[in-house]
C-alpha cells in the first residue's frame, strides 16, 4: 500500500534552517494551562531567546503544520482518537481536571490543536533531519502517549510517528536510536517498539518517578535508572558512557533524542539535581556523539517545568551552533538568494566531512 500524501513532508526552501517551530504550539485558554506545572508558553519563549541572540529569524525556520488525522492514524488507533472528542479524556492526558467541564471544539481548538501542531513539527523534523543532518523541533517529545493510550500531558504519539514515516517514506532509513535523557521512562514509544528490532531505545530516568511502566521497560535495549538528586558529574559519565555504547551497539540511520529538561535541580517532577550546565553539555555530548559518527539526530525538547528552561534549552541551542555541532548558518528562508546553492552545498560538505571522520 503506497503511504498516503502529507503536506508534512513537502521540502521547505533549502535556505532555511532545519529548525521547526509554530505560534501554535503555545496552550493559551483562560489560565487553566496554568493549574499544570508545565510551562505552557515555553516553546515561544526559546524562539524569542534565540531571535534575541540573532540566532534566528522568523524567515529563517521552518513553520510547523499541523497533523491531520490521516497522518495521526500512520500510528494511533481509530478508537483513540475517537476518545479525544470527549474532554474528560483530554483532561485525564493532560492532568488538567477542568478541562473536562469544557465543551470539546474547545478543548480541540485550545489544547489539541497545539500539540496536533507540535506532532506534526516532530515528524516534519524527522525528514529534515535526514536532509539536512540535524534538525530540532521546538516542541515535540509526548514520550508517554503510544498508539492507543496517552498520558502525561502527552496526547499524541510524535516520536513513534516520525519514525515509522521515516521507516515507510524515505529511502535508507531502516533503523533508528531513541536516545531518551527525560527524567521520566519514556514508556509511549517503548510500547509501540516493543518488539521491533530496528528500532533500539537508550532511556535515563529517575526510577522512582511516573510512569512506572515495568512492561514498557522490556523493550529499553539500553537502561539507565536514576536515584533521587542525581547531580552533574555522576549524570554527565553515565551519559556519555551509554550513548557511546548505544551507539557502538547498534549503527542506526537516525537518532531521535529526547531532550527533556525536567532533569533540572528543583523540578517539582524530576526529582533529579542537574545544573543548567549539565543540560548545555548534556546536549552537547549527544550531538557531538551522532554529528562524529555522521548520524542525523533529530532533537524534540519534551518534558521541563521550571520558567527557566526555555533560557537553558536556548543557551543548548546556541552552544551546539558555537561549537559548530549544527553546520554553518544558513541564509534567509527565501528561494532565489544568490549565494543560497552554495552555502547549501557547504552545508552539505560539513555533514559528509562529518561523516568520514
Amino acid at each position: 500500500m503506497r503511504p498516503h500524501r502529507t503536506e508534512l513532508y513537502e521540502d521547505p526552501p533549502l535556505g532555511c534552517w532545519p529548525i521547526v517551530y509554530s505560534p501554535d504550539y503555545n496552550i493559551t485558554f483562560m489560565g487553566l494551562e496554568k493549574l499544570h506545572p508545565f510551562d505552557a508558553g515555553k516553546w515561544g519563549k526559546i524562539i524569542n531567546f534565540l531571535k534575541e541572540e540573532k540566532l534566528i529569524a522568523d524567515d529563517l525556520i521552518v513553520q510547523a503544520r499541523e497533523a491531520t488525522d490521516e497522518d495521526l492514524l500512520v500510528v494511533h488507533t481509530r478508537r483513540y482518537l475517537n476518545k479525544l472528542k470527549w474532554s474528560f479524556v483530554v483532561a485525564t492526558i493532560t492532568e488538567i481536571p477542568p478541562v473536562a467541564f469544557l465543551p470539546n471544539f474547545i478543548v480541540q481548538r485550545k489544547v489539541l490543536k497545539p500539540l496536533r501542531t507540535q506532532t506534526g513539527g516532530t515528524i516534519m523534523a524527522g525528514k529534515l533531519a535526514v536532509d539536512r543532518g540535524w534538525a530540532i523541533n521546538v516542541g515535540g517529545g509526548f514520550h508517554h502517549c503510544s498508539s492507543d493510550k496517552g498520558g502525561g500531558f502527552c496526547a499524541f504519539a510524535d516520536i513513534t510517528l516520525a519514525i515509522k514515516f521515516l521507516f515507510e517514506r524515505v529511502q535508507g532509513v531502516s533503523k533508528a536510536t531513541i536516545i531518551d535523557l527525560d527524567a521520566h521512562q519514556g514508556n509511549g514509544h517503548e510500547r509501540d517498539f516493543m518488539d521491533d528490532p530496528r528500532v533500539y531505545i537508550m532511556d535515563a530516568y529517575n526510577r522512582y518517578i511516573y510512569p512506572g511502566d515495568g512492561f514498557a521497560k522490556r523493550a529499553i535495549k539500553r537502561k539507565v535508572e536514576l536515584e533521587w538528586g542525581t547531580e552533574d558529574t555522576e549524570y554527565l559519565q553515565k551519559v556519555q558512557t551509554h550513548v557511546e555504547g548505544a551507539l557502538n551497539e547498534f549503527q542506526p540511520d537516525i537518532i531521535v533524542y529526547n531532550a527533556g529538561t525536567d532533569i533540572l535541580d528543583g523540578d517539582p517532577l524530576g526529582g533529579l539535581a542537574i545544573s543548567p550546565q549539565g543540560i548545555v553539555k548534556r546536549d552537547e555530548v549527544v550531538f557531538r556523539a551522532a554529528r562524529s559518527r555522521g548520524v542525523p539526530v533529530l532533537m524534540v525538547t519534551s518534558g521541563g517545568y521550571q520558567k527557566r528552561t526555555a533560557r537553558i534549552i536556548a543557551d543548548s541551542i546556541l552552544n551546539l551552533h558555537s561549537l559548530g555541532l549544527l553546520g554553518r548558518q544558513q541564509p534567509a528562508c527565501a528561494l532565489g538568494s544568490p549565494s543560497l546553492d552554495q552555502m547549501v552545498r557547504d552545508s552539505a560538505k560539513d555533514f559528509s566531512n562529518l561523516s568520514l571522520q
